[in-house]
């Protein structure tokens, strides 16, 4: 196997709480105003990196964002110092407050969609940052993301990045969550799926009870930023009726890795005309298509939202078999363990289940996957990229000192309005981006 498929895993801010903000993630809505613990919840995240990186694969940290983010609050009118600000917004808008602290862009699978050099036009791994404009407190992250990326992939003979697109609900776009790429070596030609929930211009098929957050103008203006071949893509529509149920993003119902599309029955309108689309474009990169389609009977769309089976990793070992990353809400879950055991006996690649407890990120409304940006290298682009954001045993002990060092064990909505809280988050966030060599990637650094 030649080629790298490298996970850059969100490391979870200090300012990690239930707000409940995400309406048509249910998750999230059902524990909103639970009491938090952003120490755990960081140090579960690092276990989970610590662990794929000790199975012999790469993986990277992506750092969080500044929060409360201040420089919003004074748009919105609130004046003074910074903690006048936040005492103010606290006292005038809590829920305000709560959704400029959130610390959402834990969430890498949201921040950009990537585009391997083997699929560009110019040969080179294609950034674009999400504009996230269907919820608020995800809208303010793009600009801080495009710096984060362009401090760990700084090198323009290889990285090319590109804005968000215009923030305007014809352009909804959620990143690689709503993004898939099939193929062999990482490093050759595959074939990127782009599922969107709505067709804005002339679209008649859409969700009625939650919001379509990716719309395939989108998608088709990232395909075209990126240079990729028309005849390697792919356009599949979201199953309206699965948004409706809380499968907000497509990384809630489907995932894939290389040759396999591991999906639900009814994940994608029109499913058996979109996977006859992408098995003729896969025969004609001399590929070929493993979908493994989980039937209703066994695993209900319900049952797939409240485990997130589906917002899983499936990760291909030096070996070359691949290892399924759940939760432990899915081993929890009857129907779903007992298809997850019979999996193993299907003879597909898939012959290992991994599971990690990542509950302080579930209660949020993000599973493993949410918490994953895949980007496919060659051996000359990963050496390129900045080495300090990769996980190894200094950088495991380095980040959970860290840690220990800068977080809180427990945060309620009333800490938000903690002056405190601040400048422990702004101390906490200057020091990481040393420890990573990001450079000044915050507004507070200017």
């Amino acid at each position: 196997m030649s080629g790298y498929e490298i996970n850059f895993d969100g490391l979870v801010g200090p300012t990690h709480h239930y707000a409940g903000l995400s309406f048509g993630n249910v998750a999230s809505t059902n524990n909103r105003n639970n009491l938090s613990n952003p120490k755990l919840a960081a140090q579960q995240g690092l276990l989970k990196m610590k662990a794929l990186a000790d199975l012999g694969l790469k993986q990277g940290v992506f750092a969080p964002q500044e929060r409360p983010h201040v420089p919003t609050l004074r748009r919105l009118g609130f004046s003074g110092s910074d903690s006048d600000v936040i005492t103010a917004a606290m006292r005038a808008a809590p829920a305000l407050l709560s959704a400029l602290s959130s610390a959402s862009s834990m969430w890498t699978a949201n921040s950009c969609t990537v585009s391997p050099s083997a699929d560009s036009a110019d040969g080179r791994v294609h950034f674009t940052a999400a504009n996230l404009n269907n919820k608020f407190h995800r809208s303010i992250e793009h600009q801080t993301t495009s710096r984060i990326l362009q401090a760990m992939f700084n090198h323009d003979v290889y990285f090319a990045h590109h804005e968000a697109l215009p923030e305007a609900a014809l352009f909804g776009d959620e990143g690689a969550a709503n993004h898939n790429r099939l193929g062999g070596a990482y490093d050759q030609a595959g074939i990127q799926v782009f599922v969107y929930g709505q067709q804005q211009l002339g679209g008649t098929v859409a969700p009625k009870k939650f919001p379509a957050r990716q719309t395939r103008e989108a998608s088709e203006a990232i395909a075209r930023l990126h240079g990729l071949h028309a005849d390697r893509i792919v356009f599949v529509q979201q199953n309206p009726e699965v948004i409706d149920q809380g499968v907000f993003h497509n990384d809630v119902i489907a995932v894939s890795n290389q040759q396999v599309l591991f999906h639900h029955q009814q994940a994608f309108l029109n499913q058996s005309q979109a996977l006859a689309e992408i098995r003729e474009k896969m025969a004609v990169i001399g590929q070929d298509f493993v979908a493994i389609e989980v039937p209703e009977q066994r695993v209900t769309v319900q049952d797939a939202v409240s485990t997130y089976l589906f917002n899983s990793q499936i990760l291909t070992r030096p070996d070359g078999a691949m290892t399924l990353v759940v939760p432990e809400e899915s081993r929890q879950n009857a129907s779903v363990w007992a298809y997850l055991t019979d999996l193993l006996q299907m003879g597909t690649p898939i012959d290992q289940i991994k599971v990690f407890d990542l509950r302080e990120s579930m209660r949020n409304g993000g599973g493993p996957a949410c918490l994953r940006l895949r980007v496919a290298l060659n051996d000359a682009e990963l050496a390129a990229v900045n080495p300090n954001i990769m996980m190894n045993d200094a950088l495991f002990s380095t980040l959970n000192q860290w840690v220990e060092r800068h977080y809180r064990d427990r945060l309620a909505q009333d800490d938000l309005a903690d002056p405190q809280l601040l400048i422990e988050s702004r101390t906490a966030l200057d020091e990481l981006t040393q420890i990573l060599g990001l450079g000044s990637v915050y507004h507070f650094q200017r």
